[in-house]
């Protein structure tokens, strides 16, 4: 029987890229059973290290010299036949040509648990010190769909991690870090296998996580996230 084509992923990356290496490295791991491909990393900085760790995995490279360009940046991605995007860590906002056309097809992860700690300006080391200087004792991942406005968009999947006494910015950024890279995998395979879906409503349809039901995510790999999640939180 003939091998059903993946599903083509672009990643847009601004940093060192490692959410799309853990989403690369997932699919690499399912092997024939992933759903989902990366084919095309974009970056709106020449200097992101993601650009190197693509190259290295014979992923095809572009840096956008005009990232608000929202035909130019349409047309590339009809060029290299992208269906689904990824955004893993990155920071210009997409325009709104691009987040109309891929309505439903694009998601993000942010380090905290929307709608707490979103918004413009709001990424990296900003977020977490946000949430330690508000005395907050739970931050977390989410994982949404993006529409036109940073951080708004449906969100898919959450998941909490503790945040202590002692924490600094960058002890809880690499705590929340971990359970993204176990997160979003699962979120953009599942996107790709067409099991979640953006309602006209603006609702999530399908299997959807929020910090309870792991055994959704489970079925899809046969692994137990909850499992995973509890690895990346004891480190």
């Amino acid at each position: 029987m003939p091998t059903q084509p993946r599903t083509r992923i672009a990643a847009f990356v601004s940093g060192g890229g490692s959410n799309f290496v853990a989403v690369h490295d997932y699919q690499r791991d399912r092997g024939e059973s992933a759903a989902g491909a990366v084919v095309l990393l974009v970056s709106n900085k020449s200097t992101c290290a993601a650009l190197t760790r693509a190259a290295d995995r014979g992923i095809a490279c572009v840096v956008l010299e005009q990232p608000r360009d929202g035909d130019a940046l349409l047309a590339l991605l009809i060029a290299h036949r992208i269906e689904v995007i990824v955004l893993a860590g990155y920071l210009a906002l997409v325009p709104a040509a691009v987040t109309r056309a891929y309505r439903g097809r694009i998601v993000n992860v942010h380090p905290a648990l929307l709608p707490a700690f979103g918004g413009p300006g709001m990424y990296g080391r900003r977020v977490h010190a946000a949430v330690i200087e508000s005395g907050a004792r739970i931050s977390g991942a989410s994982v949404h769909f993006v529409d036109e406005v940073y951080d708004r968009g449906a969100i898919i999947a959450q998941w909490p991690v503790p945040v202590f006494e002692e924490d600094s910015a960058e002890s809880l950024a690499a705590r929340v870090l971990r359970v993204e890279h176990a997160l979003l995998p699962r979120v953009v395979e599942l996107l790709c296998a067409e099991s979640l879906a953006l309602d006209d409503d603006g609702s999530v349809h399908g299997a959807f996580l929020t910090g309870s039901h792991a055994d959704v995510f489970s079925l899809l790999d046969g692994s137990s996230l909850a499992r995973d999640l509890d690895h990346a939180l004891s480190k």
